[in-house]
């Protein structure tokens, strides 16, 4: 019996054993299983991560690039108008300047006409003509004498030089004569009217 006893303990261990063996193995497939599954995570991890980063990488490319292009356009604008500024500023009186020789032609002819013509009604008549032609032109350009004479003194268009005592009540504060013209552009003063003024 004992035999037996033993023989049956013996197989007992022996399948104790095997199963505590086949119990190890599975326990370290199911922790090599885990180990894949955590290195699969791991590298799944870092793939996501490596494609935030390429993705990043080309949103800063992409504006990077759109930044250089605008700063190059910027850059062109900027000079194509400074050179056009200078240019303007090179030509602006031309306009001017063409407008304004015959003007001059007309003071040449009242010249030559001095040298070979002795009656002066005649030069007279000819330096109003050009005086005439003159103040055309500037009302042409948008300029205009200021009014001054008998009207209200204006700080924004006279300029007092001298006070007088005014001969009326009613001229007192107004202007009583005008020593040089005063004159706007287009409605902007680009010189004061020099007066006096009755007090």
């Amino acid at each position: 019996m004992t035999k037996k006893s033993d023989k049956i303990h013996t197989e007992n261990e022996k399948m104790k054993k095997e199963e505590q063996g086949k119990n190890i193995e599975v326990e370290g497939k199911a922790s090599e299983e885990k180990n894949d599954a955590k290195d699969k995570k791991k590298s799944g991890k870092k793939d996501k991560k490596k494609s935030k980063t390429e993705e990043l990488q080309e949103k800063y490319n992409e504006l990077k690039d759109k930044y250089v292009r605008l700063s190059a356009e910027f850059d062109n604008y900027r000079k194509r108008s400074l050179k056009e500024k200078t240019d303007l500023i090179k030509s602006a009186g031309e306009d001017i300047l063409v407008n304004i020789l015959p003007v001059i032609d007309n003071f040449e002819r009242a010249m030559k006409s001095l040298d070979e013509n002795p009656d002066i009604d005649s030069v007279k008549e000819g330096v109003h003509l050009i005086y005439n032609s003159f103040k055309e032109f500037l009302s042409q350009k948008g300029v205009k004498e200021i009014d001054a004479t008998g009207e209200d003194f204006d700080t924004d268009k006279h300029e007092a030089i001298s006070q007088i005592p005014a001969p009326s009540e009613d001229m007192k504060g107004k202007v009583i004569d005008t020593i040089e013209k005063g004159y706007e552009l287009n409605g902007k003063v680009i010189r004061f009217a020099k007066v006096v003024v009755g007090v």
